[in-house]
């Protein structure tokens, strides 16, 4: 059994995430992951009100994180600067535990019911970041744009490093942020052509 609550919940989201990979998430109840984890399903409520918010305890954590470090950027940065910033140190957490990340991730990938559940997780998480913007004094329409877009770039690069561990979150989270630039960059100018009728200097026609 486990000696303390924090392991408890440890050893109840590990289960669970073990059960979900095994089994499927609907095939799976929260008395099999309480069995799984060494304790009783009451243990299992006192900690998580269903057994789709066991792969989501991470999220006050992330939020924290996040609020935190858009306060601490540098001043006189752009919105997606800022965010970037903050991004790259909330992206620490997760390489932290890439362990239990990466098959999450999969697993949240195949199961409507836990994609419903990241939705509306994202859905607050980025509301918690415009509402940091708003303080640093960034409009509102703004701080929400930028927020949405940031958290975007956020989670393609959270899923580029899982396709490519071969490189860290932190270098993917930069070039989905340097995609971002190139996307809202100006074209390039391109040498302006003669317009129909307009005869080149070397062109000469016969008298």
């Amino acid at each position: 059994m486990p000696r303390s609550g924090a392991e408890a919940r440890r050893r109840l989201q590990q289960a669970a995430l073990e059960l979900y990979q095994e089994r499927g998430f609907d095939q799976t109840t929260t008395a099999e992951i309480a069995a799984r984890a060494g304790v009783n399903e009451r243990t299992f409520f006192r900690h998580f009100p269903d057994k789709r918010e066991v792969l989501f305890d991470g999220e006050a954590d992330l939020r924290a994180a996040l609020m935190e470090a858009v306060a601490e950027a540098p001043d006189g940065l752009q919105p997606l600067e800022t965010l970037l910033c903050a991004f790259r140190k909330a992206g620490r957490i997760l390489e932290e535990n890439r362990p239990f990340t990466e098959p999450r991730l999969a697993v949240i990938a195949v199961t409507p019911a836990l994609r419903e559940r990241d939705l509306a997780k994202a859905a607050s998480l980025t509301e918690a970041v415009a509402e940091a913007l708003q303080r640093r004094g960034v409009a509102d329409r703004l701080a929400g744009l930028a927020a949405q877009t940031g958290w975007a770039a956020f989670h393609h690069a959270a899923q580029a490093w899982i396709d490519d561990p071969s490189q860290t979150l932190d270098a993917h989270l930069l070039r989905a942020f340097d995609d971002l630039r190139a996307l809202s960059a100006p074209p390039l100018q391109t040498q302006a052509q003669p317009e129909r009728g307009d005869r080149p200097a070397h062109d000469h026609r016969r008298s």
